[in-house]
Formats: structure tokens, sequence, C-alpha cells
């Protein structure tokens, strides 16, 4: 029975999330204090106490959300779980990704926090507000979607940035863009057309500058292959080789998260259990929507822990 852990992305922060985990688990609590450490700010505070608006902000959402995933993941090694030993595979929800490679062993979780910072701030800074849009689209089918992209997008960027299964695509791109091919979806059939309340177009081609000051501070981090194969975003195929990764995390942040095609390929191979590590349950739901067969659990709190631990013993 293979199992396989995933990483939760941005929108699954909260106001109050790890704070059962730090209260509960000393090595948990370790997490939050190295992350602060790291970036230099008391992070862990801001997701605690709030205020939620400064949680939600791109650069300090994706730092926060990795730590709650490692400090959950941390808590459980110390009651002698390993990764190693009992998961095929890892795989993250965009800035998920990161968390995921933080927990098979690539990155250390300082060196991690600092690229979600420098990855959270490039990519607001790339498009200025409000030039950047983004929609999500449910239930038409993705050749449709694509076609009112790119009827949209005339001489401009629109795109499909997430492919999240269950029926639900996100575009991105110019403001402009996205509206009339939210509204070209809408003609074609789709049963919503939602305009989200996001700061910048993700994954998108206008991520372009973010993708640059990826390469360059990717370039700069000390990197251990993984323990466990990770299963990019982008190419949806298991991959060991540090290059290789992070030639996928820098093109990840203007290419598509191929979440669907992420979990098919987990049943397609062998992929019994999918544990989604770390806040809300996001993963989860999308997961029983995309493939029945694979049973899904979350790992967020001090008793999901130890459930967990007793479950993979």
């Amino acid at each position: 029975m293979a199992v396989a852990f995933t990483f939760p992305g941005q929108g699954s922060q909260s106001v109050g999330m790890g704070k059962d985990l730090a209260d509960a688990f000393p090595e948990a609590r370790a997490v939050f204090e190295e992350v602060d450490e790291a970036l230099g700010q008391k992070l862990s505070q801001i997701m605690w106490e709030g205020p939620e608006e400064t949680l939600t902000l791109t650069a300090n959402a994706q730092p926060a959300l990795m730590a709650v995933s490692l400090a959950a993941l941390r808590a459980m090694e110390a009651r002698g779980f390993s990764l190693k030993d009992k998961v095929a595979y890892v795989a993250g929800h965009s800035l998920g990704e990161y968390s995921a490679l933080a927990a098979a062993g690539m990155f250390s979780i300082a060196d991690t926090a600092r690229l979600l910072r420098i990855r959270g701030n490039a990519m607001q800074a790339a498009v200025p507000v409000g030039e950047g849009a983004m929609a999500a689209i449910i239930g038409l089918e993705q050749a449709d979607v694509e076609a009112a992209c790119a009827e949209a997008a005339q001489n401009s960027v629109c795109q499909i940035a997430n492919d999240n299964g269950g029926g639900q695509l996100v575009i991105s791109g110019a403001k402009a863009a996205v509206e009339l091919a939210a509204k070209l979806c809408t003609e074609k059939g789709a049963k919503r057309a939602l305009m989200l309340s996001v700061s910048a177009p993700f994954h998108s081609a206008l991520m372009a500058p973010a993708a640059e000051a990826m390469r360059e501070a990717l370039a700069g981090v000390a990197k251990q292959a993984p323990v466990v194969p990770v299963v990019a975003n982008v190419v949806v195929q298991p991959l060991s080789n540090p290059d290789e990764i992070v030639a996928r995390l820098v093109e990840q942040v203007t290419g598509r998260v191929r979440w669907r095609e992420t979990v098919e390929w987990f049943g397609a191979n062998g992929v019994e259990t999918m544990y989604e590590v770390g806040s809300g349950k996001v993963l989860s739901g999308l997961a029983r929507r995309i493939d029945k067969e694979i049973a899904t659990s979350a790992i967020n709190t001090p008793a999901d822990v130890e459930a967990a631990v007793a479950a993979l013993a």
C-alpha cells in the first residue's frame, strides 16, 4: 500500500494555525522558532494572533503554511515516524512543493522559509496591484476554458493557472483579459465564473520577473537529493535530481499547477492513501473529487499527528 504526503498551498492559511501543535509538541514549537529566526520576524505571532489581512499577505502566507506543515511532520518524526521508510511520494500545491521538498530533506527549514519569503515578495512585485487578476471557472471542459483564454488574451496574457480537479480550473493573467475570459466561459456553459480576491496573477506569464528572482535565489541555497521523490507540479513526474527539481520550481512560477493530474498519477502508480500535512483540508477535498479510490486524511492537529503515527507504524 503506497502512501503519498501532500502539502497545501496558499488559501489554506487561517489565524491560529499551528498553535495547538506548538503547545503540544516541543519539536513543532522549534520549527516555528526556526522560521521566525530565519526571517528575522515573529511570523508565528502573526500566525497565531493575526490580523488575518497581515497573515494573508503572500510574503507571510507562504512561509507560514510551510512552517505548519513541517511542524506537524517534525512532531511525527519525534514519535518514530520515518518519511523515507513509510512514504512513496511527496507533492505540494504551488508553494506546497517547497514544503514537500523541505519535508524530504532537499532544503533546510530555514532556507525554505527564506526562499518562500523571496518568492512571495517577488510574485507580489512582478505585477502592479490592479493590473492582474485570477478567476475560478467551475463546470466547464478544459478545452473550452483554453479556447476562452485564447480568445480573450489577444495580445495580452490569459491562461489556465491551476487545474484543481473536480471541474475547477483557475485562470490568470491581465485583468481585462481574465474578466473577458470569465464572461466567455459563462457563455460557453460554465456553472460559475468567479473572480478571485487575489493580489497578483499567479502562475501566469506575467510572473516572469518572479521566476528570474527564484532562479537566482535557488542557485544560492544548499541542496540534498530528497529522500522521497517529489511529483512536480509542472511535469507530473517523480523527480529526485536536485538540479531538475530546481528547474521545475523556476518553471512553476509561470506554469500551470497540474493538481488533478498529480492525484490521478498517484492513483495510477499504486498510491492508496494520501495524507495532507499542514493547515486545512483543501487538498483532501480535491482528491476525493478526483479519485474516490484514494483514502485521504489530514494531519494538522495533535490528535491527527498521533493517529497518523499509529496508522503508519
